[in-house]
């Protein structure tokens, strides 16, 4: 196992030879690695968003190896942000790296808001094509109105997580994205998109 320190760079060649993302990694020698996606970096979405923070506590609490990183063109990586596929392959560059840190077999995957969207094309590719078993995908917020998520394959523990005051992201939305792929959903009474005031209540709604 390596020991890192809280923050370092990994090369990311996918975006250039000499390009590196940012990443915060926690390591326990856990057989569980969590991977976790941040929201909208053209909004100022970053690997310390409050949400993220939370879930990041959350399965550090929880004893996982737990991993989050700022995508292409924020805070410390390279590139320029995308809103997409850019991010899309950061994801998966990150994955690829920390499951060579980890003895983990393991993935616990999570997402908030455009985080969200991006675990979710993860998650397809983790169950097409990597040798890691996917045990839960957690969406917080999802952005399921802005990206299609046509056709993509979920795992069956799949939850959803979201306020009935979103201001961004419609309930009615994230509620019809829950039926259409059969997965569970949990409502937050009052809670707008950034759960404001209401985060150690999001924590206790998170699963292992």
């Amino acid at each position: 196992m390596n020991t890192l320190k809280p923050t370092t760079l990994i090369p990311a060649k996918h975006i250039n030879n000499d390009a590196v993302l940012e990443v915060d990694a926690h390591w326990t020698k856990s057989d569980t690695l969590a991977l976790i996606c941040h929201p909208n970096p053209k909004a100022g979405g970053t690997m310390n968003n409050k949400v993220v923070t939370t879930l990041y506590r959350f399965c550090k609490e929880n004893g996982m190896d737990t991993v989050r990183f700022n995508y292409r063109g924020v805070g410390r990586s390279s590139g320029e942000i995308e809103y997409g596929n850019g991010e899309y392959l950061d994801s998966l560059c990150v994955l690829d790296w920390a499951l060579k840190q980890t003895s983990a077999k393991v993935l616990w995957l999570a997402g908030f808001s455009f985080g969200g969207f991006i675990a979710c094309r993860v998650a397809d590719k983790v169950l097409t094509d990597r040798d890691v078993n996917l045990q839960k995908l957690t969406l917080i917020a999802p952005s399921v109105e802005r990206n299609d998520l046509t056709g993509l394959k979920l795992p069956t523990d799949t939850l959803v997580i979201y306020g009935d005051q979103d201001e961004f992201v419609r309930p009615s939305s994230m509620a019809d994205f829950a039926d259409e792929f059969g997965i569970r959903s949990k409502v937050m009474t009052g809670a707008s998109h950034f759960f404001h005031g209401r985060l150690s209540e999001l924590k206790e709604l998170i699963e292992k």
